[in-house]
């Protein structure tokens, strides 16, 4: 009895000699004997990277397959090919006009659809139509009419270009390979100060602007922060600032670059015909573009120039228009009034005129069913609607707000000045890019001269939300 009491004791003494030795051993406790026993282990969690999208859709989850509008296709001709039946595509189509008009894809845009794998076949689960670079549609193709307009992220990188002119503008910024957008953005902006039609070799210019990309890739031009173009040996200046809520182009002085056109020529009693695209001419009785605005008024009614500018053609138009007159205003805007019963006195071809001069009467010459001035504007060449010119505004900087300007202003002065003088000292070839950015690089700066005011790099859900000031 003795002996297995012994017994028992010893097998409980080497029990709890285990059971102690391995709390110490696994829970990382130190004794000064276990000083030297493995530390405890520290396992560090690292999350699962986020699924990777498409079009807000996760790429995993589908098989994709990407496809480009042909001529002549269409929503249903794309749809039905991949076997989405008929009635879905009829409600679809029913279902997005407030979304997006079906009927106006185009054929070169690019369309995405999303399968799902189900006993070895694949169905078509989502569609996506590029509506532009920027924007897209999606739709659900599993019955439930599911459809919404989103947008890709678009990343604005500030880039800056120094330009000497040898021919045009354009010749300059196309044949450097820059983006056209820019000698049309510099052109409206220097409208009024610069003449574009009378450059002279070795005129040049300096511009700080943002260039958008989508997926890596360059779709346009951004605003232009701040430009310089030396002109017949001038200076002109122009700042990007906004003064009351609307954003304009002032010099280095607080000066507005533009002049306001007239709100309208003359003194009418209404609007008979609006610009269009296919108007039934009440003439002829047949359908074409009417490219221009009828304001009916009594025969007699004066006309005025609906802003300074150079007449170029007086008298007679062949094709309907009677008599009529064209004032090139700048290198951006013209203007035509037709149909006058006569011309005021003085008003000859190649003859200046100024904002507000009589230059003309209503009339109903040529195709017309009765006294009306048919008066249209073009831009770059282009008809655009009179009644949809913008305004901009004419007011100088506020004294007021004038210092705030002016110290907004300096970096961006320096920044066109320091480019413009480092082209000059280095080289002398007709555009120099050493200073424009690939996407993703930071703004070229120089030691002791001041950061740009704004981020070098935004995204642009809106544009309300591009950093000015």
């Amino acid at each position: 009895m003795k002996k297995k009491y012994i017994i028992g004791l010893i097998v409980l003494s080497l029990l709890g000699f285990s059971t102690f030795w391995c709390y110490r051993h696994f829970s990382g406790i130190r004794t000064p004997d276990t000083a030297l026993l493995t530390d405890s282990i520290n396992l560090v969690v690292v999350p699962p990277p986020p699924p990777e999208k498409l079009y807000g859709i996760e790429k995993d989850s589908f098989i994709i397959e990407d496809g480009v509008v042909r001529y002549a296709q269409n929503l249903a001709t794309i749809l039905s090919d991949h076997n989405v039946d008929y009635s879905v595509i009829h409600n679809l189509a029913q279902a997005s006009k407030d979304v997006f008009d079906v009927r106006k894809m185009k054929a070169g845009n690019r369309y995405t659809i999303f399968f799902e794998e189900k006993d070895s076949l694949k169905i078509p689960v989502w569609f996506v139509y590029e509506i532009d670079p920027i924007e897209y549609m999606v739709m659900s193709l599993r019955g439930d009419t599911v459809i919404y307009r989103d947008h890709k992220e678009v990343k604005y990188n500030r880039k800056t270009t120094v330009g000497v002119i040898e021919t045009s503008l354009w010749n300059t910024i196309y044949e450097n390979e820059l983006n056209p957008n820019l000698a049309l953005d510099l052109s409206d902006i220097f409208a009024w100060t610069v003449d574009f039609f009378g450059l002279e070799k070795g005129d040049h210019f300096t511009v700080i602007y943002d260039e958008q990309y989508v997926d890596s890739a360059s779709i346009g031009i951004g605003p232009i922060h701040a430009a310089y173009f030396h002109h017949r040996g001038n200076p002109f200046y122009a700042f990007r600032y906004e003064q009351d809520s609307v954003m304009s182009f002032f010099d280095e002085k607080g000066a507005s670059l533009r002049k306001a056109f007239l709100k309208a020529p003359l003194k009418f009693s209404r609007i008979s015909s609006r610009f269009s695209n296919s108007r039934l001419h009440p003439v002829l009785k047949i359908r074409r573009p009417h490219h221009g605005v009828d304001y009916a008024a009594a025969t007699g009614t004066p006309v005025y120039a609906l802003g300074d500018g150079r007449i170029t053609h007086k008298g007679w138009d062949t094709k309907g228009g009677g008599n009529f007159i064209k004032i090139r205003h700048n290198s951006v805007y013209t203007t035509v009034y037709m149909h006058l019963s006569g011309f005021a006195k003085g008003v000859r071809k190649n003859t200046m005129v100024t904002q507000g001069q009589l230059i003309g009467y209503v009339g109903s010459t040529g195709l017309a069913t009765g006294p009306h001035l048919d008066f249209r504007v073009y831009k770059y060449g282009r008809a655009i609607d009179p009644l949809t010119i913008e305004a901009p505004p004419v007011e100088p900087i506020k004294e007021e707000q004038l210092p705030e300007y002016l110290e907004y202003i300096k970096p961006w002065k320096q920044k066109l000045d320091s480019l413009t003088r480092t082209h000059f000292f280095k080289r002398d070839s007709a555009v120099s890019q050493e200073f424009v950015q690939s996407p993703g690089d930071s703004v070229h700066t120089r030691d002791g001269e001041p950061a740009l005011p704004g981020s070098q790099e935004y995204l642009l859900p809106s544009p309300d939300n591009v950093p000015e000031r």
